[in-house]
């Protein structure tokens, strides 16, 4: 796997000015969060303001809505204007069966989580967080990664989430060998201000981990 190099996706942008820095950076994906509990964290945004921030991204760059219990006809209004919904509630197989591959489906690594429960899905690609109680994501605990190194070998595109920063990513990439890593927090001065040095970091060490180990 020598050249292997994991994508990056950057999450809870919500302006302009921070989503074209972190295509300059590098990154691959950028996540625009819609479910109203990112409000506490200063990273939600308006998909209104998103669609706006969208349009005027360069080519090539992944844009991914992020929600949480949506009804499928907002799920599928955001995939209108956005390339890939990312789902981080309850829902079903069902549910996300009808998005196919524009769907990412995330899981959380609570204690009672088997990871063959992840096989009924058939999204494009699973995103395997850490696991806080009334939280969906964005806390900035580290996932367990001797698990998620298990839901790589499942054979889907892994996406690596929970408390990476620009001082772990690398390792992170070394022990998981995730398809990409997914960040929000790790690279933020405070909740919902994005940190540019850290941004240039966390995607510099991680596109880097496995060339300069």
């Amino acid at each position: 796997m020598a050249d292997y190099v994991p994508k990056v996706k950057i999450c809870g942008i919500t302006t302009l000015e921070d989503a074209l820095f972190c295509c300059e950076a590098g990154a691959d994906a950028l996540g625009f969060n819609f479910a109203p509990e990112a409000k506490a964290r200063n990273r939600y945004i308006d998909p209104d303001d998103a669609l706006r921030i969208a349009e005027q991204l360069p080519p090539m760059i992944l844009t991914v809505a992020v929600c949480v219990n949506e009804p499928i006809t907002i799920v599928t209004d955001y995939l209108s204007f956005l390339d890939r919904v990312q789902l981080h509630g309850e829902e079903s197989a069902e549910f996300c069966a009808p998005l196919g591959y524009r769907a990412i489906k995330a899981f959380r690594a609570a204690p009672e989580f088997k990871l063959d429960s992840m096989r009924a899905f058939s999204a494009g690609a699973y995103l395997l967080d850490a696991w806080v109680p009334d939280s969906r994501g964005g806390t900035g605990k580290t996932c367990d990664w001797e698990l998620a190194r298990e839901a790589v070998a499942l054979g889907k595109p892994l996406i690596l989430a929970g408390g990476l920063t620009p001082a772990n990513v690398a390792e992170a990439v070394r022990q998981v060998r995730p398809y990409g890593v997914d960040t929000a927090g790790g690279v933020e001065s405070a909740p919902g201000k994005k940190d540019h040095a850290a941004i240039e970091e966390f995607i510099r060490n991680a596109k880097r981990a496995v060339s300069v180990s």
